[in-house]
């Protein structure tokens, strides 16, 4: 037995001596060079059927598993930590660690122990590492997210000048387990929206690009594994031969037209990936361009505000895309979640999907058949990349050859329907187009339940192959086979008593008594004597003893004839993959276009008008979560409410409106359900509303609700600032702005005059539709001066001390916050409820600060403020006054809100004194 034994031997001296030196045993040593290739990854080193672990590996996997730590031989004296799983649930350990973040080498036996053993009782098993595990390189069924891409992206900058914001970052990411590789470029500004939007499992990086406290901040917000790699990973020079040595083409010129940034990228993803899979290269798809300007811009504040995808506990539930969700497979799943992800700004295109929906409403009884046939379509892109991966098992090829049927009736289905939309006359081509004739015969080859791995046999049908017929008949019914044989000789002889039997010395062998056996030897040539006994002799022949040969091998031939079908079948598919997943992606958009045609037909969603306008009209608006959720919840039916964003009259900009409102009223839900509008619109669904008119927005920004971000040592007022100021330097007049309590985090001065300069800046300078929700009541003046702000405000009813909440929006101003009575709602002390009242009557009465509309008059425009402090800064000093010269020695850039309305007072002190 070669010597995978105790990996430690004490030398023969140890026990005198009691020396805590040890030798290493070849196993070992074999082990500690293979983990010094793999530093970072926990090392699975295969010993029969199990995968070890030793040393640090083995605390960090015993800890993070939950499985025993234990302990075997000795190091430098010291006690080796180990603790293993089983080869047949590998998977579900691997799933575990990786969803921790670990990365896994799998470490295998690369030859038999008998062979081993033939080159000396010291000889070691060789092994080697197969395959490095990853969270972005996944592709067994068991460790994936049947509903979610799993994918792998690759990030670097190429520097256009001195400032890291002159750079241009290049994108590559790829779904290993569907084949999908994308490239884009962006910059600085729009990168964190872009990584939100693929929302990858890793990111690769050069490690100097990491090294920056930008980048690796923006890195790790995504809540991705990072992996850093050496520079050379991301050579631009060779990039353009390292995809076309890849796809095996002498030119990339037939995949289109590729930025320096996305080439350099994607020879960075393929070199990770070379790396981590051995030198084996997955079946990717050629790279594709994704337009950056292409889809609405959605940075990662918003998503996670707006809940789009997950919570904010990060759950799936209570999420938009749970509360659409009417796919019924996973690639649709997916393509729905991408969708989503990612809304165009193209209203051709918007209107190419509506028109594929609308299609499944004016055709319910045919969209409720095409649903039913893809219920039992499996997920046909990763069961090919599985195989194609040499991955995959017999099921796996029964999974395409099920897939390949229900396209074939899907097909037929499709082909009595008239006046298919484009998108869906596209997925009928493709669909018509798939390897029907392979799948029919997947279909005939395999066995309707066959094993899971292809080493098991048994997955080949009964009937497909002649030869392995006869071989599972020698296997399985040897004994009848030889009952026929022994038939045969008994008939041909006319010996009743003539039997055929077996031992472990003589094999099979023919006896007869000792007085008939003179008719076995009367043809010795053909029946050869074996053995004498007693009463009956033995003898054989060259049919049986070929028939034994056959018996004995039987069961290795069999298995090898089903591999070899495999392996046939599988190279069949390969050639063919990529009709294949053109009628996978087909599968994916009749699903996502009829879930949402069910979606619109059991929410009562309409179709809305998306043009390059810029509306934002809105009648009956619904929140899409909320409704449902207290559908479900039996509770009260969702009050739904206009809006109306957009320009009026002869404006050239969209509106803001200003809502005011106590809390609980409705304001936050208002506000995100008008933001969630937009998004399923510009994906292409329908949407929860009466009608809908929206003029395309190409970025979406929302910030509602803040919290600490501790790591980096900002409290909750000064998260809500950055994101503030994100979308006062960014937003356009193209953009939807969601404002919600700005400046309810400091002071009440600070946050009011925050509010009012945000205001002001969003009319002037941002000139975007706005929803913009405060509780302070004075911002609403502003409505005197600023023509495209409006007033609105969430009615309610007081009754008997108590406040009623109506959640309808009604144009006007609150007059107060209804604080107090939403605290008693809250099941605040009596006690506590009745001192806060005194206290505030107390406060209204002394307040003398000045009305509202007379701060409005005292305090010039921001628009005025600034025009005036350039006029200022470049007047000749012979001319200028001591307002004047005042207002050259304010940079309003540099002014804190509330140094901003101290300067605006010492103005006006000096123009007094004038």
């Amino acid at each position: 037995m070669p010597t995978d034994q105790s990996p430690y031997t004490p030398a023969p001296n140890d026990a005198a001596s009691g020396a805590s030196d040890a030798r290493v045993t070849p196993m070992m040593a074999q082990f500690i060079e293979i983990k010094a290739a793999n530093p970072d990854s926990l090392l699975f080193y295969r010993m029969g059927d199990f995968y070890e672990m030793f040393f640090e590996d083995a605390e960090i996997a015993s800890q993070a598993l939950g499985i025993t730590l234990t302990k075997r031989g000795k190091h430098q004296g010291e006690d080796i930590p180990m603790c293993g799983v089983p080869v047949h649930a590998a998977d579900d350990y691997l799933q575990k660690l990786i969803g921790l973040g670990h990365r896994v080498a799998v470490c295998e036996q690369m030859e038999d122990p008998a062979e081993a053993k033939k080159r000396g009782s010291k000889s070691v098993v060789r092994r080697d590492v197969i395959r490095l595990v990853t969270p972005g390189t996944l592709t067994e069924e068991r460790l994936l997210n049947a509903g979610s891409n799993n994918f792998l992206l690759a990030l670097t900058r190429l520097r256009t000048g001195a400032d890291t914001a002159d750079g241009v970052f290049g994108l590559a990411w790829i779904d290993m387990s569907t084949g999908s590789f994308q490239v884009a470029e962006t910059d600085l500004q729009r990168l964190s929206a872009d990584l939100a939007q693929i929302d990858p499992r890793e990111i690769v990086l050069p490690d100097n690009l990491l090294q920056e406290t930008e980048i690796r901040h923006l890195v790790e917000g995504q809540g991705a594994a990072i992996s850093p790699v050496p520079r050379a990973f991301f050579d631009g020079a060779t990039a353009a031969d390292r995809l076309a040595n890849y796809f095996r083409v002498k030119t990339l010129d037939g995949f289109g037209n590729f930025s320096r940034a996305e080439l350099t990228a994607a020879a960075g993803i393929l070199a990770y990936v070379e790396k981590t899979q051995l030198g084996e290269r997955p079946p990717l798809d050629p790279p594709t361009r994704e337009a950056a300007r292409g889809r609405m811009l959605i940075d990662p504040a918003t998503r996670a505000n707006l809940e789009l995808t997950r919570t904010l506990s990060g759950e799936r539930q209570g999420s938009l895309l749970s509360s659409i969700d009417r796919t019924v497979t996973g690639a649709g799943a997916r393509m729905l979640a991408s969708r989503l992800a990612g809304p165009l700004t193209d209203p051709a295109e918007i209107a190419t999907r509506q028109d594929s929906v609308g299609f499944f409403l004016d055709n319910e009884i045919l969209r409720d058949s095409l649903r039913a046939e893809l219920k039992a379509a499996p997920d046909l892109a990763r069961a090919l990349s599985r195989i194609a991966m040499q991955r995959g098992g017999p099921r796996d090829l029964l999974s395409i050859a099920q897939g390949l049927e229900a396209t074939a009736r899907i097909l037929t289905q499709m082909k009595s329907a008239e006046d298919l939309p484009p998108e869906l006359a596209a997925a009928w081509r493709d669909l018509a187009a798939a390897p029907h004739d392979l799948g029919a015969e997947l279909t005939r080859a395999l066995d309707p339940e066959p094993p899971l791995l292809k080493r098991d046999g048994g997955f080949v049908a009964a009937g497909y192959d002649a030869n392995l017929d006869e071989l599972r008949d020698l296997r399985d019914a040897s004994r009848k086979v030889i009952a026929r044989l022994q038939a045969d000789y008994s008939e041909e002889l006319g010996l009743r008593s003539l039997k055929i039997k077996h031992n472990n010395v003589l094999g099979w062998f023919i006896e007869v008594p000792a007085g008939q056996a003179d008719k076995l030897s009367a043809d010795p040539a053909r029946f050869i004597h074996r053995q004498t006994m007693a009463g009956a002799m033995r003898f054989t022949t060259t049919e049986l003893a070929d028939l034994e040969s056959r018996i004995a091998s039987a069961g290795e031939r069999a298995l090898a004839i089903e591999l070899e079908i495999f392996d046939r079948l599988a190279a069949q598919l390969v050639a063919d993959s990529e009709p294949v997943k053109a009628a996978a992606r087909a599968l994916a958009v009749i699903d996502v276009a009829a879930a949402l045609s069910k979606l619109a037909q059991d929410e009562n969603y309409c179709r809305p008008l998306v043009d390059m306008s810029l509306a934002f009209a809105i009648e009956g608006g619904r929140h899409p979560v909320v409704e449902q959720a207290l559908r479900r919840g039996g509770g009260d039916t969702f009050v739904a409410n206009d809006s109306n964003l957009g320009p009026q009259g002869k404006e050239a900009s969209g509106r803001i409106w200003l809502i005011t409102g106590p809390n609980m009223a409705g304001k936050s839900t208002f506000l995100r359900q008008n933001a969630l509008i937009a998004v399923l619109a510009q994906m292409g669904s329908f949407v929860p509303a009466a009608s809908a008119h929206v003029g395309v927005v190409d970025r979406l920004f929302s910030r509602v609700g803040a919290a600490d971000d501790l790591a980096r040592g900002r409290s909750t007022f000064m998260v809500e600032m950055v994101e503030t100021a994100a979308i006062l330097n960014q937003a356009g007049e193209r953009a939807l702005v969601i404002l919600d309590e700005i400046g309810r985090g400091t002071a009440t001065f600070d946050g009011l005059s925050i509010a009012w300069a945000a205001i002001e800046h969003l009319h002037e300078v941002n000139r975007s539709r706005a929803l913009f929700a405060t509780h302070y009541h004075e911002l609403t003046a502003l409505a005197q001066r600023l023509p495209r702000l409006t007033n609105a405000t969430v009615s309610v009813k007081e009754w008997n001390g108590d406040v009623v909440f109506l959640h309808e929006i009604i144009p006007g101003a609150a007059d107060r916050s209804y604080g107090i009575q939403v605290a008693k709602l809250a099941g605040l002390p009596a006690a506590v409820v009745e001192r806060a009242k005194s206290v505030l009557s107390q406060l209204e009465e002394k307040d003398r600060r000045s009305p509202a509309e007379t701060l409005i008059d005292e305090l010039p425009l921001f628009a005025a403020v600034v025009q005036t402090t350039k006029a200022a800064a470049t007047a000749p000093a012979a001319k200028a006054d001591p307002v004047l010269e005042a207002l050259g020695e304010i940079n309003p850039d540099d002014l804190t809100p509330r140094e901003a309305l101290e300067a605006l007072y010492r103005l006006k002190s000096l123009k007094a004194k004038g």
